[in-house]
């Protein structure tokens, strides 16, 4: 079983950065995608940026894009998720995810593995 560990939230103002990572205990496929979505007090939990493993190849939400980066390191079998320019609407519970297929266009219903989420707050 995967156990995916979240850390790097927090609270920061407007216009401020944080790393966000996210660390896979005991996976053992090769092939796979990882990502971020977020859930908004009262919102639907939404999709933020996704990885395939392997190739690197990103995706990302509209509304994210150009301003937050996704990444990973396979040395330690990291994944990253840098948001800069933060807006006071990226306030959120932040949880990181594994689907073993190679999707990139992420939901809920089709996510293998989910953490236990962390807190970005955005004060503006």
């Amino acid at each position: 079983q995967v156990r995916l560990v979240e850390s790097g939230g927090g609270l920061v103002q407007a216009g401020g950065s944080l790393r966000l990572s996210c660390a896979a205990v005991g996976r053992t496929f090769t092939s796979f995608t990882m990502g971020w979505f977020r859930q908004a007090p009262g919102k639907e939990r939404e999709f933020v940026a996704s990885i395939r493993w392997n190739s690197g190849t990103t995706y990302y939400a509209d509304s994210v894009k150009g301003r937050f980066t996704i990444s990973r390191t396979s040395t330690n079998d990291q994944m990253y998720l840098q948001m800069n320019s933060l807006k006071p609407e990226d306030t959120a519970v932040y949880y990181c995810v594994i689907d073993k297929s190679l999707r990139l266009v992420l939901t809920t219903t089709r996510v293998d593995f989910w953490g236990q989420g962390t807190q970005v707050t955005v004060s503006s």
